[in-house]
C-alpha cells in the first residue's frame, strides 16, 4: 500500500511540474539605473505623471519599494558595480568613483586605464579595475560570445561598469563636446554612433534646447519652496559648461533615448533567439548639483520629464522588440548629491571637520610615540593612508599603529567613529561595521576610515570636490521588474541590490556572476 501511495504521489508531483508554464527566455534584458531616483519622490509626484510611464511600471511590474545597498558611502560607480556584479566593493573593488592610488598617491578614476585610447574623447578607459564578472559577462560566456551587450549612459563610469569586461560597446556623453564617446578597449566604434555624432549630435542642437516647466507651475506643489516663479534655463548661455549643465538636467535622459533608438535600428539587438543585454542610465538628481531647497520646482519637473522618458523608452522597446520579449528592470543608485549646510538661523548642530588638520595632528602624535618620520602618507575621502614602508623599516606592528591612530582620532570634534583596517577585517561583527566592511577593499581603501557626525561639513583642502555635508537620513530606492517572469505586486519587504544580478541570471538560465553569493528574488514571484 505504501508503495502504491508513493507512486501516485510521484506521478501527481511530476504531472503538476509539467503543467506549470515556464516563461520563455527573454530576447532582451534592459537594465535601467536611474541616478539618485527616490521612492518617496517617485510616489509623491505621481499626479505629475501620465499613464504609460511610472504608473504603468507600478501597475504591471513587481515593485520593491524599499531597496538599498548593503555597504556604506554609496556613490554612482559603487552602486552600478554592485547591481551588475551582485556583490559589494569589498569583492568587486569599486569603492567609489575615485580612490587614492597608493603607488602614486594621486586620485584615480575607477575606469581609468592608460592602455586604451578613447573614441571622441581624450579619456583612457576600461573595466580592468572591476575585479569580478558581471551578469553581462556571464551572458556572453553562456552564449559563446553571441549575445550582444551594449551600455548607454550620460556618465563614463556607469557606461563601462554596466557593460562589463566582454561587451560589444559602452557609450557615454563627452561633457566637453556633447559627442557620444567610448574606449578602444571594446572591439570597435560602430559606424552608426559616428554617423549619429556627425549628423544628430547634441552639439548641433543644444543652442535650441530650453528648459522650462513641462506643466503649469501651480502643479509643482509637492515640495516646500520659497518661490513659485517659472524657471527658464538655456544651456547654451554658459558656453564653457553647457554640456555639463545639460547632463545634470532631465534632458539628458532624452539624449540616451535618442541613441538607443539608433542602436535598436542598426545593431539588430533583441532580434533573434540569442538573448542580448542593454544597460542604460538616466539621471534624476538635482540640477547643477544644487540642493532641493534651492530647486524644488526643477526637481519635480525632472520627475515629470523622467516619466515621459520612460514612457518613450517602453514604447520604443515594444515597437522594436515587443515587451513580451523583454526583461525590463529599473532601479536607483540609492544616494543623493551632497546638500548645503543648514544655516545658523535654524540652530542645527554641526561644524567643520578639516581632514588636513586632522592628519597633520595624527602624524605629530605618531612621531611623538614612535619617533621621527612621515607616518601619514596621504588622505582622501575620509580615508587615511599610513606609510607602510616606514612602519616596516622601524620594525613596528601595523595593526597596533592603526588601532592607536583610531583611538587618537576618535577624540576630534565631529568624529563619530574611526574604523581601522585591522578592526574592520578581524573585529567583532555589528550591522554598522558590516556595511563599512562591505565598502572596504584592502588594496584600495585606507588604513583608517573616519566616520563624521551628521550635520558636519567635511573640508578636504587638497580635493575640494570631496567637500560635503554629512547626512545619514534613510533615502528609499525602488527596484522594479517588468517581464512575463514576474507577477504584478508591490512589496514592502526591504531588499538589497546585490540580489539583482542572481535574479537576472536565474531568469536567463545562466550562471550568476562569480562573486555573487546572494539568492535570486524571483523564486517566490514567478507567474
Amino acid at each position: 500500500m505504501k508503495g502504491i501511495i508513493t507512486s501516485i504521489l510521484t506521478v501527481l508531483t511530476f504531472t503538476g511540474l509539467q503543467a506549470q508554464s515556464v516563461p520563455s527566455t527573454p530576447r532582451l534584458i534592459v537594465g535601467l539605473t536611474i541616478d539618485q531616483l527616490r521612492t518617496d519622490y517617485l510616489e509623491s509626484f505621481s499626479p505629475l505623471y501620465g499613464e504609460k510611464g511610472f504608473k504603468r511600471l507600478w501597475k504591471e511590474g513587481m515593485v520593491y519599494r524599499n531597496a538599498s545597498y548593503n555597504f556604506a558611502d554609496v556613490d554612482r560607480a559603487s552602486a552600478i558595480a554592485s547591481i551588475y556584479t551582485g556583490t559589494s566593493p569589498s569583492m568587486n573593488g569599486i569603492i567609489g568613483n575615485y580612490w587614492l592610488d597608493t603607488s602614486t598617491l594621486r586620485p584615480v578614476n575607477c575606469v581609468q586605464d592608460l592602455s586604451f585610447m578613447g573614441n571622441y574623447t581624450d579619456e583612457s578607459s576600461s573595466p580592468s579595475q572591476l575585479l569580478v564578472s558581471t551578469f553581462a559577462d556571464e551572458l556572453k560566456i553562456a552564449t559563446q560570445n553571441n549575445a550582444m551587450v551594449y551600455a548607454v549612459s550620460p556618465f563614463r563610469d556607469a557606461a563601462i561598469l554596466s557593460a562589463g569586461h566582454a561587451a560589444n560597446g559602452a557609450f557615454w556623453l563627452n561633457e566637453n563636446t556633447g559627442k557620444w564617446c567610448s574606449t578602444t578597449y571594446y572591439a570597435d566604434f560602430p559606424w552608426w554612433v559616428s554617423q549619429y555624432n556627425d549628423r544628430k549630435g547634441l552639439d548641433f542642437r543644444i543652442e535650441n534646447i530650453v528648459w522650462q516647466p513641462l506643466l503649469p507651475s501651480g502643479s509643482y506643489t509637492y515640495l516646500p519652496e520659497w518661490r513659485r516663479d517659472d524657471f527658464r534655463y538655456k544651456f547654451d548661455d554658459d558656453r564653457r559648461n553647457k554640456f555639463r549643465r545639460l547632463i545634470t538636467s532631465p534632458f539628458v535622459n532624452d539624449e540616451v533615448n535618442l541613441l538607443v533608438e539608433d542602436l535598436l535600428e542598426h545593431s539588430f539587438i533583441g532580434q533573434d533567439d540569442v538573448p542580448d543585454l542593454l544597460a542604460l542610465t538616466y539621471y534624476a538628481g538635482n540640477y547643477d548639483r544644487r540642493s532641493p531647497q534651492e530647486y524644488a520646482m526643477e526637481l519635480q519637473d525632472t520627475y515629470a520629464r523622467l516619466d515621459r522618458s520612460i514612457e518613450d523608452l517602453l514604447t520604443m522597446l515594444d515597437r522594436k522588440v515587443g515587451l513580451e520579449n523583454v526583461l525590463f528592470f529599473v532601479t536607483s543608485t540609492g544616494y543623493s548629491d551632497p546638500e548645503s549646510a543648514d544655516i545658523i538661523l535654524y540652530r542645527i548642530p554641526g561644524g567643520e571637520f578639516h581632514l588636513n588638520r586632522c592628519t597633520a595632528l595624527l602624524n605629530i602624535y605618531l612621531m611623538a610615540t614612535y619617533g621621527e618620520g612621515q607616518f601619514v602618507e596621504a588622505y582622501y575621502n575620509q580615508n587615511i593612508y599610513l606609510n607602510h614602508k616606514l612602519i616596516e623599516q622601524k620594525g613596528l606592528d601595523l595593526a597596533e599603529i592603526q588601532n592607536k591612530a583610531a583611538d587618537f582620532l576618535i577624540q576630534f570634534s565631529g568624529v563619530n567613529e574611526v574604523h581601522s583596517a585591522h578592526r574592520l577585517l578581524l573585529g567583532a561583527w555589528t550591522p554598522e561595521s558590516d556595511k563599512i566592511r562591505n565598502a572596504y577593499h584592502r588594496k584600495r581603501s585606507g588604513d583608517l576610515i573616519i566616520d563624521v557626525l551628521p550635520g558636519w561639513r567635511i573640508i578636504d583642502d587638497s580635493h575640494s570636490y570631496n567637500n560635503r555635508v554629512v547626512r545619514k537620513a534613510y533615502s528609499p530606492a525602488p527596484l522594479i521588474f517588468l517581464s512575463p517572469h514576474f507577477r504584478p505586486e508591490i512589496i514592502e519587504t526591504p531588499v538589497t541590490m546585490d540580489h539583482i544580478a542572481p535574479t537576472i541570471a536565474q531568469c536567463m538560465r545562466i550562471r550568476a556572476p562569480n562573486a555573487s553569493a546572494s539568492p535570486p528574488l524571483y523564486r517566490h514571484s514567478l507567474r
